[in-house]
Parts: C-alpha cells; structure tokens; sequence
C-alpha cells in the first residue's frame, strides 16, 4: 500500500548521493498531473471502460464492414428484439456470478416456462396477464427450490442446476409431447415484438421515443454528476473536469444516436422498456441496497461476510429466486416473439447468459461485477451475431470468433487482477 507524502516529508538528494529530510528543491508539485489521473482513472475502472470501448469499437467495424447496414434503424430494432430474452437471462446470470455461484439450469427453464405457458393460454384459454402472473410464479417457485439446495443444503450449485437442467428440460418434453404448439394471444404479442404506440402530431420521428430518449438523456447527466458529489463528499479521487465532461458527452451521444435510429423507424420496442426497467431497478439494488451489498460481500469473501453478520443462505436463496423469475420473463418473452412454444427452446441460453456476463466484466471468483455490464456484454454477443450475419461468415466460424472474445475476455479479467495485485 503506498502513503502520500506531504511536501515536508519528502527526501531529497544532498549531492552526496544520500537523502535528507526536507523539502525538495524546486517548485513544490501539489498533485499527479492531468495526465496521471486519467491513466489511473481508465486503470481504476479498467473492465468497465475497457468492455464499453470494445463494444464501440466492434459496432464500428461491422458499420463500415457491412457499408453501413448494421447501424439502419431497422436493424437497430431488430437487434434489441433479438437479444432481450439473452439479456434478461444475463442481468440474472450477472448476480448469480457475483454471488460466487452458476446457474446451468437457465436455458431449460425458459422452454419449460414457455411450454406451460402455451399450455395455460393456448390449450386451456387462459387469459394471458393471468397466465403471465401464474408462469412467473413458478419461474420462482423453480428458483426457490435450486436455491434451497445450495443455500440450505450445501450442494454445489454446479451440480444442483446440472441436474435442473436435464429436469426442466424433460419437464418441457412431457408438457408439449414432443409438439410445438401455438399461436399467443395478441396482448402478449405485443409485450414481445410490439413497439410504443404513435402519439402527437405527425413527423419524421416518433414522438414518444423522442421524449423517452430526452428524458433519458437528462436522468443519465443527473446520475453521473450526483455519483461524481458522493465521491468528492467522501475524500474519493474523481476523475478531471475534462475527462467527466468527455465521459458525459460520450454517454450522451451514445443516447441520442440510439434514440434517433430507433424514432426513425417505429419507435422503441415495448421490451426495450422492460428491459430499461430491469437496468435501473437491479442497478439501484446492487449499487444501494443492502442485500445487494451483501450478494458482492458473499462472493467476494464468504467467511469474513459470515463474521460481518451477512446471513448468506438467505442472500444466496433470494438470488436464485431472482434468477428463476428473470428465466421464466425471458422464457415469455422468447415464447411471444416466435408465436409458439418448442420442446427445442432455450438450447444454449445458458451459455449465452454465462458468455455475456463474463464479457461484461464478472469474475470467475465471484464478488466483481455489474448490472450494466451485463447488458454490455450481451449488447456484444449481440452485435457479434448480426454483424457476422450480415456479412455472411458462417455459422461454424460464429461459434470459433464467439469463443475467443470470451476466452479473450476471462484472460483480461486474470490479467487485471495480477497487474492490480502486483
């Protein structure tokens, strides 16, 4: 650990090739320079710039590969509507990690949530919002019971929701008999692929994403300065005037070229608000609450969070709860947007989930990482998809570039530590 030293303290040569105490000749240095805190500052937050750097850099190189195609506002939309399921599972996925956990089972239960789904409201006519609370309700109860032999019985969660996996998975066999079955209701419909209704007078935008967007815009400056007041109020070193105000304008005008590729078109989805929703409420609880302090104290060291009071079997219960809920939303979601349940839904989603997680900056140790970066890896993944879709490399060739930003990705996170630890 280094001390600071003031400027009588410092040693000084006296020509003789040994030091004195005093003060050092010259001009007294009252602090590192401009260019010294920006290089801590981007060291300080290395996976959260790092990851965010990469996702601009990515979507650059397939806009210009692809001679622009990537950034039309109806591939904007669609990109949002292709990955929000992936998402969902990776704000989960991102705090089942942090715990010091995994969660294999997510992918299954997503085709086991959408088969009883189409059960309740396709075979049985079921009005859909019921169907909706009752599906969510077993995501949960799905949750609770994986989390209930991790937490309270001690199994490794590697091997509880191994075999929830292959339960889930067998579970939607039986309900769908081998079938697919479908269509949804309209209403539900609407939730998946639907955007926001027009509203105002007539233009060349839409009105209400261009309000949601300004709105945005204000909520994000408001975010970053009060974060940037907590700092100074608590001693904590922020960045320079100029690098925040780089940093603001960045964010800003990430926001508002979103906002007007997604206004020139239809609008923003329906699910894209869902998903906002989801950002801004499990942020404010990792970020603020207690019981999300706690999840990153159980990951980031179980026995000193013991000593500290931390009740960790009921922290680790209520995050796999979580996860079972998110599942089941994402399992609705991916459901409503093709218009029928498949006993082959939700191969891989776990992967998925797991791959953008740890893009996003988690750790393989548990304790690290964000909401946010949750959404960014995924936003990665997703890109990645498109962009070699539209450019047409092959499926197998998808699969080697997606493995290697995730090996890239865990290597960046063991490379942090080690510089951070030397």
């Amino acid at each position: 650990m280094s001390t600071d030293l003031t400027a009588g303290d410092r040693t000084a040569d006296d020509g003789t090739g040994k030091s004195r105490n005093g003060p050092a000749d010259g001009p007294e240095r009252t602090g590192p320079g401009v260019g010294r805190l920006i290089l801590d500052g981007l060291r300080g937050n290395m996976r959260q710039y790092g990851m965010l750097i990469a996702l601009g850099l990515i979507v650059a190189l397939f806009a210009v590969w692809t001679g622009g195609d990537l950034l039309l506002p109806r591939n904007v939309s669609n990109l949002v509507l292709q990955n929000s399921y992936i998402l969902i599972l990776a704000i989960g996925m991102m705090i089942v990690i942090i715990s010091g956990h995994i969660d294999l089972s997510v992918g299954s239960l997503t085709a086991f949530v959408g088969a009883v789904s189409a059960v309740l409201m396709v075979e049985h006519r079921m009005a859909w919002p019921l169907a909706v609370v009752l599906v969510l309700l077993l995501g949960a109860a799905a949750g609770a019971m994986q989390g209930f032999f991790i937490a309270y019985l001690g199994i490794p969660s590697f091997i509880v929701t191994l075999a929830g996996m292959l339960l889930f998975r067998g579970l939607t066999e039986i309900f769908l008999k081998g079938q697919t079955i479908g269509p949804f209701p309209d209403g539900l419909q609407t939730v998946s692929n639907g955007f926001l209704p027009e509203v105002g007078p007539k233009t060349d935008y839409h009105n209400l994403t261009l309000l949601l967007g300004l709105a945005l815009m204000v909520f994000v400056v408001w975010q970053e300065v009060r974060d940037r007041r907590r700092q100074q109020e608590y001693a904590l070193q922020v960045a320079p005037v100029g690098l925040f105000a780089v940093k603001l304008g960045a964010l800003v005008a990430t926001v508002l070229v979103f906002t007007l590729l997604l206004a020139s078109y239809k609008g923003a989805p329906v699910v894209l608000l869902i998903l906002a929703a989801l950002l801004v409420g499990f942020g404010y609880v990792m970020r603020n609450a207690i019981v999300g302090r706690h999840v990153y104290a159980i990951g980031g060291n179980l026995p000193a969070a013991k000593l500290s009071g931390v009740r960790d079997r009921k922290v680790t219960f209520l995050v796999f709860l979580n996860m079972g809920v998110l599942a089941a939303l994402a399992g609705l979601v991916f459901a409503a947007r093709f218009n029928a349940a498949s006993p082959k839904a939700g191969i891989n989603f776990e992967l998925e989930a797991i791959a953008a997680s740890f893009i996003g900056g988690a750790s393989m140790s548990g304790g690290v990482g964000t909401v946010l970066g949750a959404i960014v890896g995924g936003l990665v993944l997703g890109v990645l998809n498109n962009g070699m879709n539209l450019v047409g490399i092959g499926t197998d060739w998808q699969q080697v570039i997606k493995g290697l930003v995730l090996l890239a990705a865990v290597g960046f996170d063991v490379w942090n530590k080690r510089k951070v630890g030397s």
